[in-house]
């Protein structure tokens, strides 16, 4: 901290008035006095300043201990007029508890919605109330609070049913109208009024003060000192860096000062940065306000006298106490309520609480955020003062909205956010809208901040600036304020409240206006354009309003006098709005078949054109409603349906459908070049995509719609559809004489030809809207529910969907709710997913002749997915490809004059013209499109017309087949429709739409049939057109199957062919195959092997008597140049791929600090295998030049691509890492692929005794060469006569190395990367450790494999993938050779102390305890070293034979070691033993009781031979079957058929194949003497006493798999889990994105500057931090706020995973959008952590990242 000051000390003199202090007396004397405010005010300015704010470094335990104790103790006291511990007490004791829970939702806690039963989505449980409610059990949405709401249990008007939970639950004896003041004495009443009054009015006079230097009447303090503070307070335009930054300069503090500071101003909203006197404390402030006011305003800090700030922070905490205090009784709650909403003497808005909420924008978020918490503990819970408060509220509403909209907090931390909390509770909205008029003043305060008009008065939002774009934003939220009052309809209407919601409609209707043909658009037909248009702001708007436009029908909807009310304002509001219709328009007469209409003349593609229209939409949805509910009918003397005119209706919502299609056909985009049109025309495509967007359609597309249909209703049909003709500007094609023969004269501009195409293409469709669009109540005669089932319908038919995808293709009400559950199960069946994807609904067969492949829904892309799908099941079905049109529901009678469109003259001559085009098909100038849409209409009408007779009504006057029969007039005498049609059947050029023709030919017979038999009989029936149909039918089948049947019989003989000629090719070319086939032999050696060499001999993999497999050549191929290689010493090197990685998978010590690189010794592995290296590899294989030269090639252009992005790929080439050529899989070294080592088959070989003295010979010997090679002496003789080697053991002789240079090479290259991976050093070649990390990772990389196999319950051989085959093998046979590569006297040295583990050797100083051992890693690098002593060694002695030996020595410490750490045997019943097992038994005991001898009282005694044999064989199994793997890689012994099978009698198969006894207890007995001096040294090892004691860590056999942590099923015990979590270092505040690890369970704060820490000198966030602490670098975290795994490797890589978590849909939710509940999937969890079993989450992330490249940008780092 930058000040002078040490940390504060009490001065004494201060303490001795502090103990003097006494709290009651001070009590007795306040309740003595006359005037109680100057007292306690005089009591205040005394002690609060010797409290608070004394120093630079507050501290915060004491000051509120003093202030409990010299404050609000006396408080207390004079409010009980006794001890509170007891007054309060009995306060509590009498208390009625409230029905309302009120619990205040922290941030990230859990919410429950129940989607049933909620009057709303703001509706909400704590998870308590939650868990004891009904709601449990039905559709529920769970989400995360952002902190500040409260819970609604035991609101009876938030839940339509069930509104209490088990603890809420009111009793029935309850007085619940009680008055709960009546349990207090007059005398307590007057007491808590004078302290309440008092404090409250403190606490709101310190809060809004705004002087920096002085403080109110009754507070100055009694000796005023020179100290002040420089506060720094917070705003939302600095960033943090920001912040830090000015900070560091200002007050010259650290960066982690800096970070403190930001991170407090944020979370508090201020903070003092700097303390002392005026001066320097102003010095600061001109510093941080120079800095910051460059791009934008500055930060706002102020210098203030330190007893200012005192009260400030004392009158916090008084709120708090007042908080507090009404807890404990619901009457001091509602005397606080009066003492707050209590006017002043200034009258109107002079409470305390209307003064607070006047001043909220100008206080600080901390202050703000303590008096809401008061607020919603006090009047909120109170009904009868909520009420009262609420009036206050829609009485300032102006003004605090106001006041919002120029502050910059977020509405969080703003009083308007408390809006939800009053405008939802339906009774208040109500009444808030009748006595406050609310609805009005919302609607206007709205549209007074929105300015920008252009002449027309519509709103203008292209110039708007950034200031004016942010005030947008916050101006929306009165759109949610509306929103919430309008969400609960009435359900009885006073006239009051008729009044004033028709007076809101005014209001809204003017909005709507100012909407109306907003940002209008002019197609660009030459280059100049005057400005980009701004088209978001408007979108949003209607976006925003979307909800409350359906809202506010709704209203309408349950009141016929509103509705007929609303009818008539709306219909005036757009008359106004077409005021100027005509004006400066040409009127003009169309004719066409003998029908003619006036209009105006009017090309969309020249004129302006806007998109907004509410106020037609808002009509027509009004227009709707007055046919659903049948207003229409009842009232028709009401309604002005006779001044409609109907031309006017429809005119801009058709110009908007004609701009669609005009964009569609590219007409808006000429002269592409020109990258202003091209703005233009993606700008208009985003318009019109939002336009039929499921978000907007309901109130834009749908609406227009329906005006159409409106209009058209009233209208003659030949005029509508002339008008339709004459705005799509295809009048002048359709209207010509020969209109039907024109194309073929006529050579137009092949550009206006397809345009005009794709017009007549939308146009059609447009005309089949209007006449089948039915599934609207109030349109079609049909439920509520089937509008939505058609949705659904049509959805499915594309594909299968999931209910997520569902769910979006639906349009939501204001709830939020789709109504989809209702239906779903009447139209698709569900069907579940797997361990990855996601269920799916598929749709039910017999809805699918439902579907309408124009569905007025789909797009382009939609339709045409649609038709191929459902053409496709047809052909699976065996039925004909014609999707016909469905049949449809009838129109109600408002709109039933729809269906003569489809008879009327003008339809007849359009459809006649397509279908002659489509007879002389000339080039280009018709589309099949189009003739499929015309015979779709056909479709249609022909159905309407057979459903209208048999419907048999009788004044039918529908008949569409006999004008489809009549020819055309004289002079032309046109073909008729039915002739064109069955001109067209034979047409060859139109084979798809055959089957369609057929269809409409067959139900125009049907139809005919019909008519004549209801001509002839009074009985109707349909059959005959059904019979006829039938039989069509037969004979179609009966066709079909006789092709499918030759299709068959051509398919066989060709087949036949075929394989005739393939067997033929192989004849003649034997030789070829013969050889081929033994080349695949030889690759397949590890596959193929398993079949033993000699038929019944067992095999053996160690020891002199192991199974020589044939020598085969390993033939391999690269996998760049494509060239075939053998893998020889001396030939070319061949590698593999690999990544080598640190690892803590298997540890048992996660709390092992981490080792100092430079001085760590890594030759002994720790049995807690606390890190390892792993190394995996993908298999595929290259030269090593081609490798490196792809190396040197990634690099070049690493440094290339650097200099022009700067970005990271998904790989750090400066690690030297790559990409796999091949498979892309994330690399960092590569293996050299070695021949096996031939071994020597002697006979003889020295027994155990024999071999101990020779090796010791050789050791002592290697020891005195070894001290030859000191620099400090160079006398050979002497060293020679004090140790004489063996004279077969030449220790100076140097062999021969057997590789070439390449391989040599890439010996050193692995071995360097995995020495520099390993210990996170710089390579060196040099190191002696080098082999010692490859035995190592050789050792880990097997143990690891060995888990997995058993963790995943496959057998020890045969189930692994044969990437890791080859790496097992190349590791092992590497590990082998690297000696040669190293100075062999150091790997030597290695020999000897790791041999000196087992073999005491008193010139090896500091060998580790047997316990401190891991014994395969001792094995492997034994076994892997002594190939540096074997070279010098000429005797004979076969390596075999040693290895055999070392093994049985090192399976005996192993047994020794489980022995030692075996716990204390378990009470369970004994099994019978047979004889063999009696004697392992025995030998059990025995062996044991030799330790004990040894070790001692360290060691209980343990009776039971049986638990002492069962120890040993489940301990030493891992080992055991590691050491198989490791033999069988590194001699290539092929494994027995048993171990490739989980059966019974492993045990002794293993054992043979390892050259042990099955009964491993007589290794030890066998050789007892030669084993007991051992046995004696391992267990007199200090280490050994000292770790059975506790001293260290001991580690019990066999080691258990570690898992992932054990998850919750239900994802909300997580949440609230991660609720409770507050940040570690900032003071209890709640993390924002707790994130859990699911390795170890630590709950972190991610993502945040409080936690970052540094590493290796860079700065870096909580996840990263842990991941080096816990996973060496790799971590699996759950990020809980989002439900998202986090998978982390270094610093720069991550990739966010799908989590394990899935709603009863089978989705996972991440970011928890959808709210359903989720529950784990054991699957998917045990999946991710085989990814981490595998060591393959690096790997994943590589994989990820380079699939998406935004994931490289991310900086992981920070999270």
């Amino acid at each position: 901290m930058a000040a002078a000051e040490s940390d504060r000390e009490v001065p004494s003199a201060l303490c001795t008035e502090f103990l003097n202090f006494s709290v009651k007396d001070t009590a007795s004397k306040w309740l003595q006095v006359t005037d109680l405010y100057k007292e306690v005010y005089h009591h205040l300015a005394r002690y609060v300043p010797k409290i608070y704010c004394l120093g630079p470094n507050l501290n915060p335990q004491s000051e509120d201990l003093l202030a409990q104790m010299l404050l609000q103790a006396p408080l207390e006291w004079y409010l009980c007029g006794e001890d509170p511990s007891t007054g309060l007490a009995k306060l509590e004791q009498n208390n009625q508890p409230s029905q309302l829970c009120g619990h205040v939702f922290k941030v990230g806690e859990p919410t429950y919605s129940c989607r049933e039963c909620a009057a709303d989505p703001t509706c909400v449980l704590c998870m308590q109330c939650f868990l004891g409610s009904v709601h449990k059990e039905h559709r529920y949405r769970m989400t995360t609070s952002g902190g500040g709401g409260f819970c609604d249990c035991g609101d009876t008007e938030a839940w339509k049913k069930g509104p209490y939970c088990q603890k809420h639950e009111p009793n029935i004896s309850d007085s619940c109208h009680e008055d709960p003041l009546a349990h207090l004495s007059t005398d307590m009443i007057a007491r808590c009024y004078n302290v309440f009054s008092i404090v409250l009015k403190y606490a709101v006079d310190m809060l809004t003060w705004d002087k920096e230097d002085e403080l109110p009447p009754g507070l100055e303090p009694p000796d005023r000192s020179d100290s002040y503070y420089c506060m720094l307070f917070n705003d939302e335009v600095h960033t943090y860096e920001q912040v830090i930054y000015t900070l560091q300069k200002a007050v010259n503090c650290t960066q982690k000062e800096a970070v403190s500071f930001a991170t407090t101003v944020d979370r508090d909203g201020r903070k003092s940065v700097r303390f002392g006197d005026f001066a320097f404390c102003e010095l600061a402030k001109s510093v941080i306000v120079r800095n910051t006011s460059r791009q934008s305003k500055p930060l706002r800090v102020q210098v203030m006298h330190s007893s200012v700030v005192a009260h400030q922070c004392f009158a916090l905490k008084a709120l708090h106490w007042l908080g507090h205090v009404i807890g404990y009784s619901d009457a001091l709650r509602r005397i606080l309520c009066q003492v707050g909403l209590e006017r002043g003497p200034e009258g109107e808005n002079s409470s305390l609480v209307d003064t607070l909420m006047l001043c909220d924008s100008k206080m600080w978020k901390g202050a703000r955020n303590v008096y809401h918490q008061l607020f919603m503990s006090s009047l909120l819970m109170d009904l009868k003062y909520k009420k009262l408060f609420a009036i206050q509220f829609a009485k300032n509403y102006e003004r605090l909205q106001s006041d919002y909209v120029k502050d910059d907090h977020d509405r969080e931390f703003s009083v308007t956010d408390l809006s939800v909390q009053m405008f939802t509770v339906p009774s208040l909205a109500r009444m808030l809208i009748t006595e406050e008029n609310l609805m009005t003043t919302i609607i206007r305060t709205f549209v007074d901040h929105l300015r920008h008009r252009d002449l027309q008065g519509r709103f203008q939002f292209e110039r708007y600036t950034a200031q004016q774009a942010f005030k947008f934003r916050r101006v929306q939220s009165l759109i949610g304020d509306l929103k919430y009052v309008l969400i609960s309809r009435p359900t009885e209407w006073s006239d009051q409240l008729r009044e004033k919601f028709l007076e809101g409609l005014d209001t809204f209707l003017e909005l709507l206006k100012c909407m109306q043909g907003m940002d209008p658009v002019v197609r660009q037909v030459g280059q100049h354009i005057e400005m980009e248009p701004e088209w978001e702001a408007a979108f949003t708007l209607q976006m925003k309003l979307t909800h409350i436009i359906s809202m506010i029908q709704e209203w309408c909807a349950t009141d016929e006098r509103v509705l007929i009310e609303a009818y008539k304002k709306c219909l005036t509001a757009l008359t106004h709005c077409h005021s100027g219709f005509a004006d400066g328009e040409q009127p003009i007469t169309l004719s066409m078949c003998g029908h003619s209409v006036d209009t105006i003349r009017y090309c969309v593609s020249q004129e302006k054109v806007s998109i907004h229209l509410p106020v037609s939409r808002l009509l027509a949805g009004l227009h709707v409603l007055l046919s659903k509910m049948e207003v229409a009918y009842r009232f028709p003397e009401q309604l002005p349906l006779s001044e409609l005119s109907p031309p006017m209706l429809i005119e801009h919502p058709l110009r908007c459908l004609v701009l669609c299609a005009q964009v569609h056909a590219g007409m808006w985009r000429r002269n592409g070049f020109s990258l202003v049109n091209q703005v233009v025309h993606s700008v208009l495509w985003l318009q019109i995509y939002y336009y039929h967007n499921v978000k907007c359609r309901v109130e834009m597309f749908d609406k227009d719609l329906i005006m159409l249909q409106a209009g058209a209703s009233m209208m003659d049909p030949n005029h509508f559809l002339m008008i339709v003709l004459s705005r799509f500007e295809l009048y002048h094609i359709f209207s010509s004489a020969d209109c039907r023969k024109r194309y073929n004269r006529e050579t137009a501009n092949k550009d206006v030809v397809q345009q005009n195409n794709t017009l007549t293409e939308e146009m059609l469709h447009l005309i089949m809207m209007v006449v089948g669009e039915r599934f609207e109540a109030g349109i079609g005669q049909v439920e509520g529910c089937d509008e939505i089932k058609r949705e659904i319908l049509h959805q499915l038919c594309i594909r299968p969907m999931a209910h997520s995808e569902l769910v979006k293709a639906l349009p939501e009400n204001e709830n939020k709710e789709t109504g989809m559950e209702r239906v779903i199960d009447c139209v698709a069946s569900f069907k579940k997913p797997g361990v990855t994807g996601r269920g799916l609904y598929e749709l039910r067969p017999e809805c699918a002749k439902q579907f309408n492949l124009y569905f007025h829904h789909y797009s382009r892309a939609d339709q045409s997915k649609a038709e191929e799908a459902q053409r496709k099941l047809k052909r699976q079905n065996g039925e004909d490809t014609a999707l016909p049109p469905p049949v449809l529901p009838p129109f109600c009678p408002l709109f039933a004059s729809l269906v003569n469109i489809l008879q009327c003259d003008v339809l007849l001559g359009m459809l006649g013209a397509v279908l002659q085009w489509a007879v002389e098909p000339s080039a280009g100038h018709w589309s099949e499109s189009m003739l499929q849409r015309v015979l779709h209409l056909i479709g249609m009408a022909l159905l309407e017309e057979r459903q209208q007779l048999e419907n048999s009504s009788e004044d039918n006057d529908f008949n569409f087949t006999l004008k489809m029969s009549r020819p055309g007039e004289a002079p032309s005498n046109t073909a008729s429709v039915l002739a064109l049609l069955e001109n067209l059947q034979n047409a060859p050029h139109l084979e798809v739409h055959k089957d369609m023709i057929r269809w409409l030919l067959k139900t125009e017979a049907g139809i005919k049939t019909l008519r004549e038999r209801s001509a002839s009989t009074s009985t109707v029936t349909a059959s005959g057109s059904r019979g006829q149909e039938e039989t069509a039918c037969d004979k179609d089948k009966a066709e079909r199957k006789r092709k499918a049947e030759m299709a068959r019989l051509r398919r066989e003989k060709v087949m036949a062919q075929m394989s005739e000629m393939q067997r033929h090719f192989i004849n003649e070319n034997k030789e070829l195959f013969q050889q081929s086939l033994e080349e695949l032999d030889a690759s397949t050696s590890t596959s193929l092997e398993h079949s033993p060499t000699s038929s019944d001999a067992a095999l053996v993999c160690v020891g002199p008597r192991r199974s020589r497999p044939r020598e085969k050549r390993q033939v391999v191929t690269c996998i760049l140049c494509q060239e075939e290689q053998e893998i020889r010493a001396d030939g070319k090197a061949m590698v593999l791929a690999a990544f080598v990685q640190r690892s803590t998978v298997m540890s048992k010590n996660r709390k092992r600090p981490p080792h100092d690189p430079k001085r760590y010794d890594p030759l002994f592995m720790h049995p807690d295998l606390s890190f390892g290296t792993h190394t995996g590899s993908c298999g595929h294989i290259m030269h090593s030049h081609c490798w490196q030269r792809y190396s040197e090639a990634v690099q070049a252009k690493e440094q290339r691509r650097q200099q022009r992005l700067r970005v990271h790929t998904s790989y750090d080439v400066g690690n030297g890492e790559f990409l796999c050529p091949l498979c892309e899989c994330l690399s960092n070294t590569v293996i050299p692929l070695l021949p096996r080592t031939k071994g020597s088959s002697s006979c003889e070989q020295p027994g155990l005794g024999q071999w101990l003295k020779t090796s010791g010979q050789q050791i002592k010997a290697m020891h005195s060469a070894h001290r030859k090679l000191q620099p400090v002496s160079t006398v050979e003789e002497t060293v020679e006569e004090e140790c004489p080697a063996p004279e077969v053991f030449t220790v100076n002789y140097i062999p021969t190395n057997p590789y070439s240079s390449t391989i040599k090479e890439m010996l050193t290259t692995f071995g360097t990367a995995t020495y520099k991976v390993g210990l996170k050093v710089h390579p060196n070649e040099q190191d002696p450790r080098i082999p010692i990390m490859c035995w190592g990772s050789c050792a880990y990389t097997i143990q690891s494999i060995e888990r997995l196999l058993v963790d995943e319950k496959k057998p020890l051989f045969g189930s692994l993938p044969c990437r890791q085959d080859e790496c097992l093998s190349s590791l092992a046979r590497f590990g082998s050779a690297c000696w040669t590569a190293a100075c062999q006297p150091t790997v030597q040295g290695h020999f000897i102390r790791l041999v000196a583990a087992l073999i005491p050797d008193p010139l090896v100083e500091a060998s580790p305890c047997i316990l401190d051992v891991d014994m395969l890693h001792l094995l492997v690098s034994v076994v892997l070293s002594y190939g540096s002593v074997h070279s010098q060694d000429s005797s004979g002695l076969s390596v075999d034979a040693v290895q055999l030996h070392l093994f049985h020595l090192i399976t005996v410490a192993h047994m020794v070691q489980i022995l030692l750490t075996s716990g204390p045997e378990e009470v369970t019943m004994e099994q019978e033993s047979g004889e063999a097992e009696r004697g392992e038994e025995e030998g059990a005991c025995r062996l044991y009781n030799t330790l004990r001898t040894h070790v001692g009282s360290s060691l209980p005694e343990v009776g039971s031979g049986w638990h002492l044999w069962r120890c040993v064989k489940t301990g030493i199994l891992p080992y055991l079957r590691g050491a198989a793997l490791f033999f069988h890689h590194l001699n290539g012994v092929p494994a027995p058929p048993e171990l490739h099978a989980l059966c019974p009698g492993q045990w002794e198969v293993l054992c043979g194949y390892l050259s042990l006894p099955s009964n491993l207890l007589q290794l030890f007995h066998s050789q007892q003497e030669l084993l007991e001096p051992l046995l004696h040294g391992w267990c007199t090892h200090p280490g050994v006493q000292q770790t059975l004691q506790g001293g260290g860590v001991l580690v019990s056999f066999p080691r258990e798999s570690n898992s992932l942590i054990d998850l919750p099923d239900d994802y909300s015990a997580l949440i609230n889990q991660a609720s409770s979590f507050t940040c570690p270092k900032s003071g209890g505040d709640k993390s924002r994105a707790p994130t859990l690890c699911l390795v170890c369970g630590s709950m972190l704060c991610s993502q945040s500057y409080c936690c970052q820490t540094e590493l290796e000198g860079e700065d870096v966030g909580a996840c990263t931090a842990h991941t080096f602490a816990c996973g060496a670098g790799v971590g699996i975290f759950l990020r809980v706020r989002e439900s998202q795994v986090l998978f982390l490797a270094g610093k720069t890589k991550g990739c966010f995973y799908a989590p394990p978590y899935l709603d009863d849909y089978g989705e996972t939710d991440q970011g928890l959008r959808r709210g359903n509940p989720l529950h784990l999937c054991h699957e998917r969890y045990r999946k991710i952590q085989k990814l981490w079993r595998q060591h393959s989450i690096t790997e994943e992330i590589g994989h990820a990242q380079e699939a998406n490249q935004t994931l490289v940008g991310i900086d992981w780092q920070h999270l």
